[in-house]
């Protein structure tokens, strides 16, 4: 399974601050997030305790990424927006992809932004079901 690397997530943030900041303002020095909480956010889907993994499969791991990307704000800005493209990327490095509405994404993500910290384990199974009910698989010579 290919993983997101921190170069990667750190393009994707750098390149949306372009692309949606208005003119007049600064795009971020994206090396003065918060130390290490980048790292956690992509290595810890992937973490095993013992011989149990924390997050099965694709689904679980594309899950618990998003998530954390979503809940532990590693950038100062457009956390929302990096943990869809970071989610996109991830999946599409293996071979998948998700067919949602623009909107039905944007108010699923909104309501992972308000959910209670509290019920972590329950968002990352709805989380989870939402991939599923909308992950597919490439086809043609763009997934070879």
């Amino acid at each position: 399974m290919k993983r997101l690397s921190v170069k990667e997530a750190e393009y994707i943030a750098f390149k949306l601050a372009q692309e949606f900041l208005s003119s007049n303002e600064q795009v971020p020095d994206f090396s003065i997030r918060y130390p290490s909480i980048l790292e956690n956010c992509l290595t810890a889907p992937f973490q095993d305790f013992g011989v149990k993994s924390s997050c099965r499969g694709i689904i679980g791991k594309a899950a618990a990424l998003f998530y954390l990307l979503i809940k532990n704000h590693p950038f100062h800005s457009s956390n929302k927006r990096v943990a869809v493209t970071a989610l996109l990327v991830f999946l599409f490095k293996n071979k998948k992809w998700l067919k949602a509405d623009t909107q039905e994404l944007y108010n699923f993500t909104m309501w992972i932004v308000d959910s209670p910290p509290r019920f972590k384990i329950e968002t990352v199974k709805a989380i989870e079901k939402f991939i599923r009910l909308h992950l597919a698989r490439g086809e043609g010579s763009l997934w070879r």
